[in-house]
């Protein structure tokens, strides 16, 4: 369950919509379970969220599937999403993609051992003239090669420590 200050926040945030749209708050509640509950999303939190917006829990589970931006299952402390679409592709993205599940020794939806790093792949993440790009939290990394992986993977393991 949120704490009191966020359930204030949950109050809030369905207060910004008419009543009987509070589902539109959904999207704003999911990422704040998500953030408040170690970065994914479990069925349990899925369905408390529908209780709070007093819909049903398959219309969380609907969202929730749709968005990348969700993660259904624990994730490592840095999740390194990479465009995959056609101008990201084109530059390499593929080739990033593979260059990142060499070097951390994982595959697509996979977390390293060490519980750091989480490779996801991402449609079109809207930075096209950037390519390849990948999102990292909050910011995006762009025109990326090997070299520039590998700065972004010690500056994380810097972070960590």
């Amino acid at each position: 369950m949120f704490s009191e200050e966020k359930l204030n926040k949950v109050k809030e945030i369905i207060a910004r919509y008419p009543a009987g749209k509070q589902k539109s708050a959904l999207i704003p509640l999911l990422h704040l379970a998500q953030e408040e509950f170690g970065g994914w999303l479990s069925a349990e939190t899925m369905d408390y969220v529908a209780s709070l917006l007093q819909i049903k829990p398959i219309e969380v589970y609907e969202v929730a599937t749709f968005y990348s931006m969700f993660n259904l299952k624990p994730v490592g402390k840095y999740v390194f999403e990479v465009c995959q679409t056609g101008p990201c592709m084109l530059l390499g993205s593929d080739n990033i993609i593979d260059y990142i599940k060499k070097k951390l020794d994982i595959g697509v939806g996979e977390t390293t051992k060490d519980g750091l790093f989480t490779l996801k792949t991402a449609e079109c993440l809207g930075a096209c003239g950037y390519a390849p790009m990948m999102q990292l939290g909050k910011h995006f990394r762009e025109h990326l090669t090997p070299e520039k992986v590998d700065a972004i993977i010690e500056e994380c393991r810097v972070k960590a420590n």
